[in-house]
């Protein structure tokens, strides 16, 4: 018998929000785990830069496309482009997402809007075009980048913890309506990891601090130990595994924020 395997030969994958922070070492690391990778970032010149990195450090194609996830018809064109220039796509994760950290009795009707499109809209939208896809495949992996926050409640931050949390009820569903096709839908919900997003947070001692005293590893995450749950998703390793939720947060969902 023969063990796991974590390699991604052969395979294409899609990642969203991947110029920069998380969604760049996830596009990083499945390209080192032998995928042929599509960036989608709104900033050119990021994922223009991931992708030469790639290639440069793997060899293995690196395309980038600058589109807004929130666009039914520029995550379309994205698509139909990845499947002519490569042939197929086996791996999607959705990883573009952003915060607003106002008080639930501040949130403005377009903040609300805001994330939602960006954090939910998109992934569901970005999941069906590749679930069409995948379904005439006979095959796939889709993986959404969650949140401890949709797991956990946080003291800020209401829209954006409701959209991760549904993030988590959509992977449910999706595994459940799709596993027929041979697609496996599953999440990883990180914690703190020093990214664009979180830097200033954490550049406060007194912030980081209080981070560190609520997760019981006593530090926040580096990106590589993200990289590797979304990888195993991504291989024959995870080939039993549907519908499921990985939390990444150095344990900190056992006491909650």
């Amino acid at each position: 018998m023969n063990g796991p395997t974590f390699h991604l030969e052969g395979q294409t994958a899609l990642v969203t929000g991947a110029g920069r922070g998380i969604g760049k070492a996830i596009a990083i690391g499945l390209a080192e785990s032998g995928c042929d990778v599509v960036l989608i970032s709104r900033t050119m010149t990021e994922v223009e830069e991931t992708a030469a990195l790639i290639y440069e450090q793997t060899g293995h194609r690196a395309i980038a496309f600058s589109a807004d996830v929130t666009s039914r018809e520029q995550l379309e064109e994205v698509f139909r482009e990845t499947i002519a220039e490569l042939g197929r796509l086996d791996i999607l994760v959705n990883n573009a997402g952003m915060n607003i950290r106002t008080p639930a009795l501040e949130v403005t009707d377009e903040q609300w809007e805001t994330i939602m499109q960006t954090n939910l809209k998109s992934a569901f939208m970005a999941s069906q075009l590749a679930g069409q896809h995948m379904k005439e495949q006979g095959s796939g992996k889709i993986i959404n980048i969650s949140s401890v926050g949709g797991h956990t409640a946080l003291r800020t931050g209401v829209v954006y913890g409701a959209t991760k949390a549904a993030l988590i009820h959509m992977t449910k569903v999706l595994a459940m309506e799709w596993g027929k096709y041979g697609i496996r839908v599953n999440a990883v919900g990180p914690w703190y990891f020093r990214t664009p997003l979180t830097e200033k947070l954490l550049d406060d001692p007194q912030y980081l601090q209080e981070i560190v005293s609520r997760t019981p590893l006593q530090r926040v995450g580096e990106l590589q130990e993200v990289v590797g749950p979304v990888v195993f998703l991504a291989s024959d390793a995870a080939g039993y595994m549907t519908g499921q939720t990985l939390l990444v947060d150095g344990g900190m969902s056992i006491y909650g924020f």
